[in-house]
């Protein structure tokens, strides 16, 4: 693994994706091998970086700061706790801290070097300091290459619900370092497949069919990266602040994220969405004519990923009230993101109930925790 002391290793030709938002700055995200090195030569200029990463990953960020330094930054590294606590608005708090401390100004850099929660955390400490100063994510799991370090979204969990409160600013960069996922646990790379699929299923359905051929996405997994990405480069490009398209990317996400609130967060994101997507589906069979085939094929390929695709039926209370505070929500109507054929998604606001409680009963046949 790259960065764990001193200078990184070089790194390979990368591919790189643009992703130009609508009336914002356009920038870059890099895959390959042996990115992080590429950190300085991006921060050169700036007097001070602030490199934020989970405690577990200590080692690591201590490569990327000493690179800085080598370079002529002033680097500290800020560890945060690792997991979902690490998106607390105190841990948030702490951070405005150390910033004020080390006299952060407009010119200087944060710098998020972790997996979602820690991209997360990064882009809205990097949002509301000063108003807005410049963030680098260097992603280390294939959920945070796929979805949380690239669009801009940036938050915090509440009790009321996740990303309930954040902001959009969209990075500087992004280092898809995929040296970084050499020791992740299987699961951990199972759950950020979940991403890719789903971008699969709303716009590129050769993703599935490299999943079909190798469950574990390890044969393809650089290819798989970039796809994904580019899916979601492509939408937010297009719809920076979610005013229209970009609700697609949600796809399985209004019962996902209802289901890590329910579970406050014990489960893998990728996990609860693999569960949403397959409720999704059904909801998009039962009310968009989605075919049943392509409904099914879900279910299917998401439990060949290892995902879980089941949920505990005597949850469905609990569940319901937590997706009308969803951020999709409006007033008291659901909107869910339902696909009328492969690869076509779309809105589906305010559905009949009866339609909405079917679909979860094509889910909730067993526990299927994650």
């Amino acid at each position: 693994m790259s960065g764990t002391s001193g200078a990184t290793r070089a790194a390979t030709e990368p591919v790189r994706v643009a992703v130009a938002p609508a009336g914002e700055r356009p920038y870059e995200v890099l895959v390959g091998d042996g990115l992080v090195g590429e950190l300085a030569g991006m921060a050169a200029g700036r007097t001070r970086a602030a490199v934020l990463h989970p405690a577990a990953m200590a080692a690591q960020a201590a490569g990327a700061v000493a690179d800085l330094r080598a370079a002529g930054v002033e680097a500290h590294p800020v560890a945060v706790p690792d997991g979902e606590t690490a998106k607390e608005l105190a841990v948030a708090g702490r951070c405005w801290d150390e910033l004020g401390r080390l006299g952060f100004t407009r010119d200087d850099l944060v710098v998020g070097f972790g997996g979602g929660t820690v991209t997360d955390l990064a882009g809205f400490v990097a949002a509301c300091w000063l108003r807005g100063v410049d963030v680098i994510q260097v992603p280390t799991t294939v959920l945070a290459m796929v979805d949380a370090a690239v669009g801009g979204k940036t938050g915090v969990d509440t009790a009321a619900g996740k990303n309930l409160v954040g902001a959009f600013h969209q990075p500087l960069a992004v280092l898809c370092d995929t040296a970084l996922l050499a020791t992740l646990p299987p699961a951990e790379t199972a759950a950020g497949l979940a991403e890719v699929v789903k971008a699969g299923f709303i716009a590129d359905p050769a993703i599935l069919d490299l999943l079909d051929a190798d469950p574990t996405g390890a044969a393809h997994l650089p290819e798989l990266i970039e796809r994904a990405i580019r899916v979601k480069a492509d939408v937010v490009s297009g719809d920076p602040r979610e005013a229209g398209r970009r609700e697609i990317l949600n796809y399985g996400h209004t019962l996902g994220h209802a289901i890590e609130k329910v579970e406050h967060y014990t489960w893998r994101h990728g996990a609860a969405i693999s569960v949403g997507m397959v409720f999704a589906a059904e909801l998009s069979r039962l009310a968009a004519g989605l075919d049943a085939a392509v409904a099914g094929r879900h279910r299917e390929l998401l439990t060949r990923v290892g995902l879980p695709v089941s949920y505990p039926e005597k949850a469905w209370p609990d569940l319901l009230a937590a997706m009308r505070v969803d951020k999709k929500s409006r007033g008291r109507m659901l909107r869910f993101v339902v696909l009328d054929a492969l690869g076509s998604a779309r809105i589906l606001a305010d559905p009949d109930p009866a339609l909405v409680r079917a679909a979860f009963d094509a889910v909730a046949a067993g526990e299927g925790k994650g």
